[in-house]
Parts: structure tokens; sequence; C-alpha cells
């Protein structure tokens, strides 16, 4: 949306006196303190304006949310609160320009005295914290914090910096305990570092909210191979000599993907079950394809080795 604030006269923002650098995260708003709060305010940061009524059972579902996510932004983004029994006078204003405050909660996000956007209801917290990542985005104010540290920790991870990684993701949990992608991130952090009681130790801790998340479903698939892997790898070379003698010990093949995986060799790894499936599909109930599910999950379903195995598969399968 993107209604201006100027109609009717008394909200009128004339010319700004300046940026307001300094109030509150959040704050308690009325009609006398609306254009301060609200319309100059909102020149240097979006503001978010909830609209509330003590008889309004979902208000006082959504505020505590609203107040988290704003307090979690540190200082990118504020929160008024306006009471509209309170402040009837300026709830009739605004509807008049076009506020549908016939049915709260209804928050609005102001920048530079316009309203950016708005929605209605009490929304879950991951939905608020996309509406306030798209109020910064439109105001080029970037991201969340917790989203800044995720990408620069996806960086760290990438440049061989688990343990730079593994601070970031802390960094996130301690704003958003319940972030899977960080939980996720701290345990492959560890086991980049080799460390897996640590990573056991991280996935136990992981709330039980979002334990079947797909990002930490993932880092589990990772953690249970590598320790699938280790007895693979010590025994690499007993079971490149069954290979040898036999290239049609599956169970064999199937060990060697499992050390290759461990050792980061991806490609190599779907090439051996990809070798067990084109040779016997339901060999071992289809114990090789299941295999190749679980190496995708634990890549990470958009990750190269994934996509060109997938592939593969999928040309294996129906062709």
């Amino acid at each position: 949306m993107d209604h201006i604030i100027g109609q009717p006269a008394p909200l009128n923002t004339g010319t700004a006196s300046g940026p307001q650098a300094e109030g509150p995260l959040i704050a308690d708003g009325t009609e006398a303190t609306f254009m301060q709060d609200v319309i100059e305010a909102s020149r240097s940061v979006p503001v978010l304006v909830d609209f509330w009524a003590d008889w309004c059972g979902p208000c006082k579902q959504l505020t505590p949310v609203l107040e988290k996510v704003v307090t979690a932004a540190r200082g990118k983004v504020r929160l008024v609160k306006i009471d509209i029994e309170a402040n009837r006078a300026l709830a009739a204003q605004l509807t008049q320009i076009g506020l549908p405050l016939q049915s709260i909660p209804m928050v609005a996000a102001f920048w530079k005295g316009q309203i950016l956007d708005l929605f209605q209801g009490a929304l879950p917290e991951s939905d608020i914290k996309k509406f306030v990542e798209a109020a910064l985005k439109a105001a080029g104010g970037g991201t969340m914090p917790a989203t800044e540290l995720l990408q620069e920790a996806a960086v760290a991870m990438e440049t061989n910096q688990p343990g730079h990684a593994a601070e970031l993701f802390s960094g996130v949990l301690g704003e958003e305990p319940e972030n899977p992608k960080a939980w996720a991130g701290l345990i492959r952090a560890m086991l980049a570092l080799d460390d897996e009681e640590a990573a056991a130790a991280a996935l136990a801790d992981v709330p039980e909210k979002i334990k079947d998340s797909p990002e930490v479903a993932g880092a589990r698939a990772a953690l249970e191979l590598k320790q699938e892997g280790r007895k693979a790898a010590q025994e690499m070379e007993e079971v490149q000599a069954r290979l040898a003698a036999n290239p049609n010990d599956y169970a064999a093949r199937c060990e060697l993907a499992t050390g290759l995986n461990v050792a980061g060799k991806h490609e190599e790894a779907a090439d051996e079950l990809l070798q067990v499936i084109r040779a016997d599909q339901n060999w071992n109930d289809g114990a090789a394809k299941q295999q190749l599910l679980r190496f995708f999950e634990a890549w990470g379903h958009d990750a190269p080795a994934t996509l060109a195995a997938r592939r593969r598969l999928s040309s294996l399968l129906f062709s």
C-alpha cells in the first residue's frame, strides 16, 4: 500500500523538523504523540504501529510476538502501540484515510510518513519476521540482524571457517532460540570441526517444536552418516579389496559410498550407490536408493552434488 499521511488536516506532516534519531524501540502511542512517535520517527527508521484494544483477545496474543521481533531487530525498526478505544479520534481520522481499523489487531508499517504495508490478525512469528524484513528492504535498511548473521555464517562455512560460523550461529540462537537454520548450521559447523560430541549435544538441545524441520532433519542425517562412516573409513582398504575381488559386492559398494561421504567426496559417494541402483534397483529392499536419499538430505536438497545425483537417479528410475 502507498497511503500518504497528510489528510485530514490534524495529521498533516507539513515540513519535517528532522529525523527523530532518539527514542524507545517500543512505546505506547496516543493521539498527542502520534506525529512524533510515528510520522517523524519513521523518517529515520520504519515504525510498526500495533492497533489494539483491551477487549481484543487476538491483540493480546500478537503484541508480545511483535515486541519480540522488534527487540531482535536491534534498533532497525520501532514499535508503537495504539489503543484505539483510548484514542478514538485518532482511530477515526486514520479510518478516513483508508486504514481498516474496524477489524483488529492490525499492524501498519510506516516509512517517511507513508504506510508501506499492513496486515490484520494474529500472525505467527515467522510471518511477522517476513513482514518486518519486507519493510526493512523497502526502506533500504537491509535485513534483520539474525538474517545478516546467518548469511555471514553461511559464507564462513563455504570458506572453511567452521569455528567462526559456529560463533555466528550461536549468536543467532541467543536472539532466536527456535531458529531451525541456526541450529542446523551449528550442528554442521561442529561436524566440520570433527567434534561429533558437540554436534550430538547441539542436536539434543534443539527445541521440540522444530526437531522435525527440514533444516534440522538434514543436519541430523549428516551427523548419523558421519557416525556410520567413521567405521567405513577405517575399513576402506578392506572394502576396496572386496570390490576388487567381486565388483558385484553391493554391500561393499554401499560401505565404500559411506566412507567416501565422510571424506567429503560426495560425487564419488553418489556414483557408487548409483552403480548399485543401475545394476539392481531392488537389492536389499532398495537399500542403495535409501542411502542415496539420506545423502541428499544430509548434503542439502539444493547442493550441487545432490542436484547432479538426483538427475542421474531420475534417469535410472524413469527411463
